[in-house]
């Protein structure tokens, strides 16, 4: 076992798009912190989430599995407590597991190996909020709507602000309380925001931020009636996109918002960084920045995420090691799911083996410059999945080299060239041009997925989770939403503790010959 094994830091934004940010080239929105950042780190400039939606995201990365693989299918859906995560593994690697804000965790089990828990999540954790694809035509109230753009603007307060300001509050205060309470072990802290998901309103020093920016529109406008994908067009219906077309002002105040966002969470972020610093543990931390999914906002007049077109599948991924990674960008594609054996890799490698085979591998050779293919065997590959609202059957991607190709039970094949085709403008699928790559990713995703027992598999679960719940809400209800304990008798001066003066001073990291507060 290493001497001393580096803390780990891991930062997750919500519905964060890396075309949005600067240091993937975007020249309106301001985020010094994330830009120095990726200065200092390994940037993957092609990094994707595993299913463009926040619960399956989030389990899959945690669990190194896809979606299907654990029944995570939805956001009402569980990540079973017999999935070992990352954090068992870090666990059982001697760290000290600690995590803050959203999870997204759905379910009795509210830990999935982490050791403390700081706050309570910003959505259910029951299976309210489980899709219905026996009746595709019919809208559920807590679908997303229209709403977010066409009230998009500055606010004073808002249930997001809410609630990151505690996550950031609580996730400082805890870098703070580990650098002084004695505990040898490393840590790994796993800080999840809300920002910059919708709704696009954000406070008004951030608004104020893009006064005078000029904020671009969408670079694809919607198709005309008709001319797009199947799964695009039930989307727009979904949130009533048709119903209620938002005007170019609006569209832009939306932008403006989401941009302003960005900001916060950057400056959320620094003040993680400042207390790094501060407690001089900056030096043996490594630092992983990161989203679930991003957002289309606007593009293809599409809002939200849900698809696997660039803005919505896209996800930002910094990787920074001071003294173990160089500082490069990396141009091969990877996914979240890469995130489990990398974390465990740069935490010493000596873990426990994986109970089943990862759908991930580490990023690592990758991150310390590694010829790009290497790792993940050819030109570089992502799978990925979707299986909730807005769905009527499964909508899988395979991401294999620069071609992207899109494929489902109810959307015929859609195949990109993203190098010659960035904006994903033109289907090749079809082409006697592209007819061999066509067809070698459609036998990938033939090999991998039986698309028509899968649909069968979720709506099975769509209909035991439906029943469960409406069970549940007769008689006594007993909720699953973590409940955040604070032991008020260890909390500051106590009687139990040694005398005033000297807990006082051992509460001050500069304090000489601190031990651990008794």
């Amino acid at each position: 076992m290493p001497e001393q094994r580096p803390n780990i830091l891991l930062v997750q934004a919500d519905q964060m798009a890396a075309p949005a940010l600067p240091f993937h080239g975007h020249t309106v929105v301001q985020a010094p912190h994330l830009t120095r950042l990726a200065e200092r780190g390994v940037v993957f400039d092609k990094a994707y989430c595993n299913s463009p939606i926040c619960a399956p995201s989030r389990f899959s990365m945690l669990s190194g599995l896809l979606p299907s693989a654990i029944g995570a299918y939805d956001n009402a859906a569980e990540l079973p407590a017999a999935v070992p995560t990352v954090t068992h593994h870090l666990r059982l690697m001697g760290y000290r597991t600690v995590v803050a804000g959203k999870m997204h965790f759905v379910g009795p089990d509210q830990l999935h190996g982490f050791e403390e828990r700081l706050t309570t999540d910003i959505y259910p954790a029951d299976f309210g909020w489980t899709p219905n694809w026996e009746r595709p035509d019919e809208r559920q109230d807590y679908y997303h709507t229209m709403a977010s753009v066409l009230e998009a603007g500055p606010c004073a307060r808002s249930m997001q602000l809410d609630f990151d300001d505690e996550v950031a509050y609580q996730s400082v205060r805890k870098i703070y309380d580990l650098a002084r309470d004695g505990d040898p072990r490393p840590f790994f802290l796993y800080v999840s925001f809300t920002h910059p998901h919708d709704p696009y309103t954000i406070s008004r020093p951030y608004w104020d931020l893009y006064e005078d920016a000029e904020i671009d529109p969408p670079a694809v406008p919607a198709p005309p009636a008709g001319a797009d994908d199947p799964h695009s067009r039930r989307l727009r219906w979904v949130y009533r996109a048709d119903e209620d077309p938002p005007s170019e002002a609006q569209v832009l105040a939306a932008r403006r918002a989401y941009y302003g966002c960005i900001s916060y969470v950057d400056d959320r972020l620094g003040e993680l960084l400042e207390a790094l610093e501060v407690t001089g543990a900056s030096e043996n931390t490594i630092i992983v920045f990161t989203s679930d999914h991003g957002d289309m906002l606007g593009e293809r007049g599409l809002w939200y995420k849900m698809h696997f077109f660039e803005w919505a599948a896209r996800v930002p991924l910094i990787v920074s090691a001071p003294g173990r990674l160089t500082p490069r960008r990396v141009g091969q594609n990877v996914s979240l799911v890469d995130l489990f054996p990398t974390l465990t890799d740069l935490a010493g490698g000596d873990g426990p083996e994986p109970a089943t085979a990862l759908d991930g591998q580490s990023l690592v050779p990758l991150a310390e410059g590694a010829a790009e293919g290497a790792p993940h065997g050819g030109p570089g590959a992502v799978l990925s999945e979707y299986l909730s609202e807005g769905a009527a059957g499964p909508l899988v991607m395979v991401l294999r080299g620069r071609h992207k190709y899109i494929v489902g039970v109810d959307s015929p094949p859609q195949l990109f060239d993203l190098e010659a085709d960035p904006q994903e403008l033109s289907n090749l699928a079809g082409s006697a041009e592209t007819a061999d790559i066509e067809a070698a990713l459609a036998a990938e995703v033939a090999a991998r997925w039986d698309l028509e027992g899968l649909r069968a598999q979720v709506i099975e679960s769509q209909r035991r989770r439906r029943l469960t719940f409406e069970a549940g809400l007769q008689g006594c209800n007993r909720s699953w939403d973590f409940q955040p304990m604070t032991d008020a008798a260890r909390l500051y001066a106590r009687n139990t503790s040694r005398i005033l003066g000297d807990l006082e001073g051992r509460a001050r990291l500069d304090y000489p010959d601190a031990g651990p507060l008794r």
